[in-house]
Protein backbone atom coordinates (compact mmCIF):
# COMPACT_ATOMS: atom_id res chain seq x y z
CA UNK A 1 0.00 0.00 0.00
CA UNK A 2 1.21 3.29 -0.87
CA UNK A 3 1.36 5.70 1.86
CA UNK A 4 0.71 9.22 1.38
CA UNK A 5 1.35 12.78 3.44
CA UNK A 6 -0.74 16.00 2.50
CA UNK A 7 0.14 18.60 3.74
CA UNK A 8 -2.98 20.23 4.96
CA UNK A 9 -3.43 24.55 4.20
CA UNK A 10 -3.25 26.51 7.54
CA UNK A 11 -6.62 27.85 7.68
CA UNK A 12 -10.18 26.40 7.90
CA UNK A 13 -11.45 28.76 4.18
CA UNK A 14 -8.49 27.30 2.32
CA UNK A 15 -8.84 23.91 4.09
CA UNK A 16 -12.64 23.64 2.64
CA UNK A 17 -11.47 24.79 -0.60
CA UNK A 18 -8.94 22.10 -0.73
CA UNK A 19 -11.49 19.61 -0.28
CA UNK A 20 -12.61 18.89 -3.89
CA UNK A 21 -8.56 18.09 -4.81
CA UNK A 22 -8.79 15.35 -1.65
CA UNK A 23 -11.69 13.90 -3.07
CA UNK A 24 -10.01 13.33 -6.25
CA UNK A 25 -6.45 12.25 -4.72
CA UNK A 26 -9.17 9.58 -3.20
CA UNK A 27 -10.76 8.64 -5.94
CA UNK A 28 -7.56 8.27 -8.74
CA UNK A 29 -6.13 6.13 -5.68
CA UNK A 30 -8.22 4.23 -3.85
CA UNK A 31 -5.30 2.40 -2.47
CA UNK A 32 -3.36 4.59 -0.98
CA UNK A 33 -3.58 5.53 2.20
CA UNK A 34 -3.88 8.73 2.96
CA UNK A 35 -2.75 11.26 6.31
CA UNK A 36 -3.40 14.46 6.73
CA UNK A 37 -0.94 16.58 8.88
CA UNK A 38 -2.83 19.73 9.76
CA UNK A 39 -2.38 22.54 12.60
CA UNK A 40 -4.80 21.76 15.38
CA UNK A 41 -7.58 24.68 14.80
CA UNK A 42 -8.11 22.86 10.63
CA UNK A 43 -7.67 19.20 11.74
CA UNK A 44 -11.51 18.72 12.95
CA UNK A 45 -12.33 19.10 9.16
CA UNK A 46 -11.01 15.77 7.72
CA UNK A 47 -12.28 13.95 10.60
CA UNK A 48 -14.27 10.81 9.62
CA UNK A 49 -14.44 12.08 5.43
CA UNK A 50 -13.46 9.61 3.53
CA UNK A 51 -10.59 11.01 1.46
CA UNK A 52 -9.08 10.69 4.86
CA UNK A 53 -7.77 7.70 6.70
CA UNK A 54 -5.83 9.31 9.67
CA UNK A 55 -4.97 13.00 10.90
CA UNK A 56 -1.70 13.67 12.06
CA UNK A 57 -1.73 16.76 13.90
CA UNK A 58 1.11 19.78 13.68
CA UNK A 59 1.59 21.62 16.72
CA UNK A 60 3.42 24.40 14.88
CA UNK A 61 2.66 26.46 18.09
CA UNK A 62 3.40 23.82 20.51
CA UNK A 63 5.66 21.36 20.93
CA UNK A 64 6.65 21.52 16.83
CA UNK A 65 7.28 25.35 17.75
CA UNK A 66 11.08 26.14 16.47
CA UNK A 67 13.91 24.42 15.11
CA UNK A 68 13.94 21.40 17.72
CA UNK A 69 10.15 21.60 17.77
CA UNK A 70 10.24 21.12 13.62
CA UNK A 71 13.04 18.33 14.09
CA UNK A 72 11.08 16.32 16.56
CA UNK A 73 8.03 16.55 13.71
CA UNK A 74 10.19 15.64 10.92
CA UNK A 75 11.50 12.75 13.16
CA UNK A 76 8.20 11.73 13.85
CA UNK A 77 7.04 11.37 10.09
CA UNK A 78 10.52 9.71 8.79
CA UNK A 79 9.24 6.65 11.44
CA UNK A 80 5.80 5.99 9.76
CA UNK A 81 7.51 6.10 6.57
CA UNK A 82 5.67 7.46 3.82
CA UNK A 83 6.35 6.79 0.00
CA UNK A 84 5.41 10.74 -0.96
CA UNK A 85 4.03 14.06 0.19
CA UNK A 86 1.57 16.45 -1.71
CA UNK A 87 2.03 20.16 -0.15
CA UNK A 88 -0.81 21.97 -0.78
CA UNK A 89 0.25 25.17 1.12
CA UNK A 90 2.85 27.56 -0.62
CA UNK A 91 5.17 27.80 2.59
CA UNK A 92 9.15 27.02 2.81
CA UNK A 93 8.20 25.37 5.97
CA UNK A 94 5.61 22.90 4.27
CA UNK A 95 8.80 21.53 1.92
CA UNK A 96 11.43 21.83 4.75
CA UNK A 97 9.26 19.22 6.62
CA UNK A 98 9.06 16.67 4.06
CA UNK A 99 12.31 16.73 2.93
CA UNK A 100 13.15 16.56 7.00
CA UNK A 101 11.14 13.52 7.27
CA UNK A 102 13.23 12.09 4.03
CA UNK A 103 10.13 11.15 2.30
CA UNK A 104 11.04 9.77 -1.47
CA UNK A 105 8.60 12.22 -3.56
CA UNK A 106 7.77 15.87 -2.74
CA UNK A 107 5.43 17.33 -4.48
CA UNK A 108 4.36 21.06 -4.79
CA UNK A 109 3.95 24.47 -6.57
CA UNK A 110 7.89 25.93 -6.72
CA UNK A 111 7.30 28.95 -4.78
CA UNK A 112 8.89 30.57 -2.04
CA UNK A 113 12.41 29.77 -2.47
CA UNK A 114 11.80 25.77 -1.81
CA UNK A 115 12.23 24.58 -5.35
CA UNK A 116 15.62 22.67 -4.35
CA UNK A 117 13.59 20.86 -1.60
CA UNK A 118 11.22 19.20 -3.59
CA UNK A 119 11.60 16.14 -6.03
CA UNK A 120 8.28 17.80 -8.39
CA UNK A 121 8.57 21.21 -9.15
CA UNK A 122 5.31 22.18 -10.06
CA UNK A 123 5.14 25.33 -12.45
CA UNK A 124 2.80 27.77 -10.59
CA UNK A 125 -0.11 28.24 -13.08
CA UNK A 126 -0.63 31.60 -14.63
CA UNK A 127 -3.62 33.28 -13.76
CA UNK A 128 -5.37 32.92 -17.29
CA UNK A 129 -4.68 29.68 -16.99
CA UNK A 130 -6.96 27.95 -14.69
CA UNK A 131 -10.26 28.86 -13.20
CA UNK A 132 -10.40 31.80 -10.52
CA UNK A 133 -11.57 30.19 -7.92
CA UNK A 134 -8.99 29.19 -5.48
CA UNK A 135 -10.33 25.22 -5.56
CA UNK A 136 -8.78 24.95 -8.89
CA UNK A 137 -5.39 26.15 -7.72
CA UNK A 138 -4.89 22.74 -6.16
CA UNK A 139 -6.40 20.62 -8.55
CA UNK A 140 -4.10 22.12 -10.69
CA UNK A 141 -1.19 20.91 -8.83
CA UNK A 142 -2.39 17.41 -8.69
CA UNK A 143 -2.84 17.84 -12.98
CA UNK A 144 0.14 19.03 -13.37
CA UNK A 145 1.83 16.38 -11.26
CA UNK A 146 0.17 13.52 -13.05
CA UNK A 147 -1.64 12.27 -10.10
CA UNK A 148 -5.31 13.26 -11.64
CA UNK A 149 -6.00 12.98 -15.17
CA UNK A 150 -8.50 15.98 -15.78
CA UNK A 151 -10.33 18.17 -13.93
CA UNK A 152 -13.47 16.74 -12.22
CA UNK A 153 -17.00 17.24 -13.33
CA UNK A 154 -17.99 17.75 -9.46
CA UNK A 155 -15.69 20.26 -8.30
CA UNK A 156 -17.97 21.62 -5.46
CA UNK A 157 -16.63 21.83 -1.78
CA UNK A 158 -18.70 19.64 0.39
CA UNK A 159 -17.98 17.95 3.53
CA UNK A 160 -19.59 13.55 2.83
CA UNK A 161 -20.22 13.60 6.81
CA UNK A 162 -22.52 16.23 6.94
CA UNK A 163 -25.42 14.18 8.01
CA UNK A 164 -23.34 12.78 10.78
CA UNK A 165 -22.46 15.89 12.03
CA UNK A 166 -26.37 16.93 12.16
CA UNK A 167 -27.01 13.75 14.37
CA UNK A 168 -24.07 14.69 17.10
CA UNK A 169 -24.99 18.58 16.56
CA UNK A 170 -28.61 18.06 17.55
CA UNK A 171 -27.32 15.87 21.23
CA UNK A 172 -24.89 18.90 21.62
CA UNK A 173 -28.10 21.28 21.35
CA UNK A 174 -29.65 19.27 24.25
CA UNK A 175 -26.52 18.93 26.31
CA UNK A 176 -26.28 22.83 25.63
CA UNK A 177 -29.95 22.72 27.65
CA UNK A 178 -31.03 24.92 24.30
CA UNK A 179 -33.61 24.08 21.52
CA UNK A 180 -32.89 21.68 18.88
CA UNK A 181 -33.75 24.40 16.61
CA UNK A 182 -34.85 24.79 13.76
CA UNK A 183 -31.71 27.45 14.05
CA UNK A 184 -30.57 30.10 12.11
CA UNK A 185 -26.13 30.45 12.21
CA UNK A 186 -24.76 33.60 12.10
CA UNK A 187 -21.17 34.43 11.53
CA UNK A 188 -20.63 38.20 11.86
CA UNK A 189 -16.68 38.05 12.38
CA UNK A 190 -13.83 37.65 9.67
CA UNK A 191 -10.48 36.69 10.93
CA UNK A 192 -8.55 38.85 8.02
CA UNK A 193 -9.70 42.08 9.19
CA UNK A 194 -12.82 44.83 9.55
CA UNK A 195 -12.73 45.35 5.92
CA UNK A 196 -14.64 41.83 5.47
CA UNK A 197 -17.11 42.50 7.98
CA UNK A 198 -20.59 43.84 7.36
CA UNK A 199 -22.36 45.87 10.12
CA UNK A 200 -23.19 44.09 12.98
CA UNK A 201 -26.67 45.93 13.49
CA UNK A 202 -27.69 45.20 9.37
CA UNK A 203 -26.65 41.05 10.59
CA UNK A 204 -29.30 41.53 13.81
CA UNK A 205 -32.05 43.24 11.46
CA UNK A 206 -31.68 40.34 9.17
CA UNK A 207 -31.25 37.66 11.28
CA UNK A 208 -34.47 38.58 13.18
CA UNK A 209 -36.62 39.37 10.22
CA UNK A 210 -35.53 35.63 9.09
CA UNK A 211 -36.11 33.95 12.29
CA UNK A 212 -39.56 35.82 12.80
CA UNK A 213 -40.76 34.24 9.34
CA UNK A 214 -39.41 30.79 10.26
CA UNK A 215 -40.05 30.69 14.02
CA UNK A 216 -36.52 29.87 14.16
CA UNK A 217 -33.48 30.75 17.08
CA UNK A 218 -30.75 32.63 16.18
CA UNK A 219 -27.15 31.06 16.91
CA UNK A 220 -24.26 33.56 16.73
CA UNK A 221 -20.82 32.00 16.31
CA UNK A 222 -17.24 32.88 16.27
CA UNK A 223 -13.80 32.85 18.29
CA UNK A 224 -12.65 33.61 21.22
CA UNK A 225 -11.65 37.42 20.02
CA UNK A 226 -14.90 37.23 18.57
CA UNK A 227 -16.95 37.25 21.40
CA UNK A 228 -18.57 40.82 21.96
CA UNK A 229 -19.45 40.98 18.16
CA UNK A 230 -21.14 37.66 18.64
CA UNK A 231 -22.56 39.09 21.90
CA UNK A 232 -23.44 42.70 20.18
CA UNK A 233 -25.19 41.00 17.46
CA UNK A 234 -27.30 38.48 19.39
CA UNK A 235 -28.30 41.06 21.85
CA UNK A 236 -29.85 43.31 19.04
CA UNK A 237 -31.50 40.42 17.39
CA UNK A 238 -33.46 39.53 20.61
CA UNK A 239 -35.40 36.56 21.16
CA UNK A 240 -34.94 33.14 20.53
CA UNK A 241 -31.41 34.16 20.11
CA UNK A 242 -27.68 33.08 21.72
CA UNK A 243 -24.07 34.05 21.34
CA UNK A 244 -21.30 30.74 21.06
CA UNK A 245 -18.63 32.86 19.84
CA UNK A 246 -15.79 30.93 22.19
CA UNK A 247 -17.56 28.09 23.15
CA UNK A 248 -16.72 26.31 20.78
CA UNK A 249 -14.32 23.57 19.82
CA UNK A 250 -14.49 23.63 15.60
CA UNK A 251 -15.48 19.81 15.94
CA UNK A 252 -18.06 21.03 18.17
CA UNK A 253 -18.92 24.26 15.52
CA UNK A 254 -19.32 21.52 12.61
CA UNK A 255 -21.58 20.02 14.88
CA UNK A 256 -23.42 22.58 15.79
CA UNK A 257 -23.71 24.51 12.37
CA UNK A 258 -24.55 21.46 10.55
CA UNK A 259 -28.10 21.40 12.26
CA UNK A 260 -28.83 25.14 10.87
CA UNK A 261 -31.61 25.65 8.25
CA UNK A 262 -30.32 29.19 7.07
CA UNK A 263 -26.49 30.64 7.63
CA UNK A 264 -25.48 34.49 7.42
CA UNK A 265 -22.09 35.54 7.06
CA UNK A 266 -19.34 37.43 5.97
CA UNK A 267 -16.50 35.82 3.51
CA UNK A 268 -14.88 33.81 6.60
CA UNK A 269 -13.84 30.43 7.13
CA UNK A 270 -17.30 29.81 8.58
CA UNK A 271 -18.64 30.28 5.19
CA UNK A 272 -17.26 27.67 3.51
CA UNK A 273 -17.82 25.30 6.52
CA UNK A 274 -21.31 26.07 6.08
CA UNK A 275 -21.68 25.76 2.85
CA UNK A 276 -20.09 22.26 2.83
CA UNK A 277 -22.25 20.73 5.21
CA UNK A 278 -25.06 21.92 2.62
CA UNK A 279 -26.12 24.67 4.34
CA UNK A 280 -28.15 27.48 2.56
CA UNK A 281 -25.55 29.87 2.89
CA UNK A 282 -26.07 33.67 2.37
CA UNK A 283 -22.30 35.74 2.65
CA UNK A 284 -21.63 39.63 2.26
CA UNK A 285 -18.59 40.23 0.36
CA UNK A 286 -16.70 43.52 -0.22
CA UNK A 287 -12.83 43.60 -0.09
CA UNK A 288 -12.20 39.94 -0.78
CA UNK A 289 -12.51 38.82 -4.11
CA UNK A 290 -15.71 36.36 -4.61
CA UNK A 291 -14.87 34.43 -7.50
CA UNK A 292 -11.89 33.33 -5.98
CA UNK A 293 -12.52 32.58 -2.51
CA UNK A 294 -16.62 32.70 -2.67
CA UNK A 295 -18.46 29.31 -1.40
CA UNK A 296 -18.04 26.78 -3.77
CA UNK A 297 -21.39 25.59 -3.59
CA UNK A 298 -24.77 25.77 -5.74
CA UNK A 299 -26.40 26.44 -2.48
CA UNK A 300 -24.87 29.82 -1.62
CA UNK A 301 -25.95 33.50 -2.38
CA UNK A 302 -23.30 36.27 -2.59
CA UNK A 303 -24.97 39.62 -1.63
CA UNK A 304 -22.47 42.81 -2.95
CA UNK A 305 -22.12 46.09 -3.38
CA UNK A 306 -20.44 46.28 -6.94
CA UNK A 307 -18.39 49.53 -5.78
CA UNK A 308 -15.11 50.54 -7.79
CA UNK A 309 -12.54 50.03 -5.17
CA UNK A 310 -14.01 46.52 -4.57
CA UNK A 311 -12.25 44.19 -4.12
CA UNK A 312 -8.90 45.75 -2.77
CA UNK A 313 -7.70 43.04 -0.74
CA UNK A 314 -7.16 45.41 2.21
CA UNK A 315 -7.16 44.43 5.95
CA UNK A 316 -9.23 47.83 7.03
CA UNK A 317 -10.92 50.25 4.94
CA UNK A 318 -9.26 53.58 4.03
CA UNK A 319 -11.95 55.19 3.46
CA UNK A 320 -15.06 56.81 4.63
CA UNK A 321 -18.02 55.17 5.29
CA UNK A 322 -16.83 51.42 3.95
CA UNK A 323 -19.29 51.98 1.08
CA UNK A 324 -18.69 48.32 0.13
CA UNK A 325 -20.31 47.02 3.27
CA UNK A 326 -22.30 50.27 3.92
CA UNK A 327 -24.23 49.45 0.73
CA UNK A 328 -25.31 46.41 1.24
CA UNK A 329 -28.97 47.16 3.65
CA UNK A 330 -30.45 44.37 5.87
CA UNK A 331 -33.50 43.80 3.02
CA UNK A 332 -31.05 42.65 0.10
CA UNK A 333 -29.63 39.78 2.49
CA UNK A 334 -33.09 38.73 3.59
CA UNK A 335 -34.14 38.75 0.29
CA UNK A 336 -31.55 36.38 -1.14
CA UNK A 337 -32.04 33.84 2.11
CA UNK A 338 -35.81 33.90 1.58
CA UNK A 339 -34.94 32.71 -2.35
CA UNK A 340 -32.25 29.96 -1.26
CA UNK A 341 -34.85 28.79 1.16
CA UNK A 342 -37.68 28.71 -1.38
CA UNK A 343 -35.48 27.05 -3.40
CA UNK A 344 -34.24 24.65 -0.94
CA UNK A 345 -38.18 23.84 -0.32
CA UNK A 346 -39.14 22.82 -3.91
CA UNK A 347 -35.98 20.67 -4.14
CA UNK A 348 -36.93 19.13 -0.64
CA UNK A 349 -33.45 19.94 0.53
CA UNK A 350 -29.81 19.45 -0.37
CA UNK A 351 -28.64 16.08 -1.08
CA UNK A 352 -25.30 15.57 -0.24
Amino acid sequence: MERLLVRATNWLGDAVMSIPALREIRQAHPGWHVSILALPWVAALYDGEPFCDEVVLYHRDGRHRGVLGRERIARDLRGRPFDRAILLPNAFDAAWLAWRARIPQRIGYSTDGRGPLLTHRIVKPRAEEVPAHQRFYYLELLCRAGLIERMPEDDSARLEGAERLRRMGRDQWRRRRLPEGPWIGVSPGAAFGSAKRWLPERFADAARVLALESGSAVAVFGSPAEASLAEDVARRVGGRSCSLAGRTTLAEYLQLASTCSLYLTNDSGSMHVAAALGIPTVAVFGATDFEATGPAAPWARIVREPVECAPCLLRECPLEGHPCMTGVGADRVVEAARELLAENDRSRGYDL
